[in-house]
């Protein structure tokens, strides 16, 4: 499996198309320092990173982050809806605006599941380019992995002999198996470093989004809700063979979602969200499970009365525990590291490859 090299960026003004990967910058005077930025547009939200260059890598000097729910209804019609559309727009412009306002001289936008797979996805694209002057970049399954992967790399264990990282999507789950390296590189290992090689990778077709909407409304029974629970695992178990069959079983598990997260933060008892202690913590794969289970069984509206749930992610976070839970079958181990980065840190650590982003 070919991930590709690294990816680079190069800095334009005002003449990029949709979808060539390269963005409009607006440059900023010499004596202002260099600024970064990543948006990352998925199936559920849309998501922004600012940050300038550091000698140690970056700090983020800005973000935003907003619920777009663009694959909404996507799977019935294999379109992306006018009022999704517009959600996206809308989030997009907000993203723009904050990089003028900032005077961003070096972006990256990607789009992932929801455009890949939406018939109308193209003319998606070219509108956001007319109206925010943003060119998404609709990138592969492939290069979705190996972004979040870059993000989450710093949380590694370099004592770990393989290392499963998966980022749980809104419309599918991206999910790397990498080991320490021995013998010749392989171009599928760029940007991994010397010391980490790639030993097999797999996008599950699931996300929490597309998932959930495969359970249909609640059967209003606690058993009932828990068997379309594990169908919902069952379904995209199916997807995980191949790397169950290279896959030691113990392993560091390097969890990058909203699911991970939101989950790890109700075990910790939080009542107000914390990414200083999310970020990099370990939970234990045993009461994560143990909290999947009592949140399927719980009527939704319960759930959405609950810290870090609300009735946004009251059916979402069943579907991403599924998804989690048949992640966590394919190890014995007792526990998982938080990330909260991912694909958005990717991207800004792919353009401070690049000489010219280097703090100086």
């Amino acid at each position: 499996m070919d991930i590709g090299p690294p990816l680079t960026s190069v800095r334009a003004v005002n003449t990029a198309t949709p979808g060539d990967g390269l963005e409009w910058g607006l440059r900023a005077p010499s004596r202002r320092p260099r600024l970064l930025g990543a948006i990352d547009l998925g199936t559920n939200n849309c998501r922004l990173l600012i940050a300038r260059p550091t000698p140690e890598g970056f700090r983020v000097v800005d973000a935003f982050s907003r619920v777009v729910r663009l694959g909404e209804g996507l799977g019935e019609t294999g379109r992306l809806s006018p009022e999704a559309m517009d959600r996206a727009v809308a989030a997009l412009a907000v993203c723009a605006e904050k990089l003028r306002r900032r005077g961003v001289t070096e972006v990256r936008s990607v789009a992932t599941e929801a455009c890949r797979r939406a018939a109308n996805g193209p003319e998606f694209v070219q509108r956001v380019f007319k109206e925010t002057g943003l060119a998404l970049d609709v990138i592969s399954p492939a290069e979705e992995a190996r972004l979040a992967v870059l993000g989450c790399q710093p949380l590694i264990d370099d004592a770990a002999p393989q290392t499963l990282v998966f980022d749980i999507g809104g419309g599918s789950t991206e999910v790397v198996l990498l080991e320490r390296a021995r013998g010749p590189r392989r171009l599928s290992d760029a940007g991994l470093g010397d010391e980490l090689r790639m030993r097999g990778w797999v996008s599950v077709p699931w996300g929490v989004v597309s998932l959930a909407e495969t359970a249909g409304p609640d059967p209003g029974d606690r058993m009932a809700r828990l068997e379309a629970f594990f169908r919902m695992k069952g379904q995209v178990a199916r997807h995980l063979g191949a790397l169950r069959r290279v896959a030691q079983r113990e392993l560091q598990l390097l969890g990058a979602s909203g699911t991970v997260t939101t989950l790890a933060s109700l075990l910790m008892g939080q009542t107000v969200y914390d990414r200083r202690r999310i970020d990099g913590s370990w939970s234990s794969t045993l009461a994560l499970k143990e909290l999947g289970h009592r949140l399927a069984a719980l009527p939704r509206e319960e759930r959405a009365r609950l810290p870090g749930i609300g009735p946004d992610r009251a059916d979402l976070v069943v579907a991403g525990a599924a998804i989690l839970e048949a992640l966590i079958d394919l190890s014995r181990t007792d526990r998982i590291r938080v990330a909260d980065r991912g694909l958005r840190e990717g991207i800004l650590r792919s353009l401070l490859a690049r000489p010219a982003a280097r703090a100086g």
